[in-house]
């Protein structure tokens, strides 16, 4: 994944009460995350909780986010 501080949700199956597709979230660098192919993303809970790196976007999280 890119260097950024934030990624898109592009797929929420499963996660509907915690992630909003469509919406920027902050990443949490977690290099022993990202080896099972997985994020530490702060969700809407506030808290950090991992996710499917298929759930997420950096492409799409280019543009500086406004509602993250």
């Amino acid at each position: 994944m890119a260097s950024s501080n934030f990624v898109v949700c592009i797929r929420n199956a499963g996660y509907e009460a915690s992630l909003e597709r469509g919406k920027h979230y902050r990443l949490v660098r977690d290099a022993d995350a990202a080896r099972h192919h997985h994020l530490r993303i702060i969700d809407e809970s506030g808290e950090d909780y991992l996710y499917p790196e298929s759930c997420f976007s950096v492409a799409a999280a280019r543009a500086a986010p406004e509602n993250a």
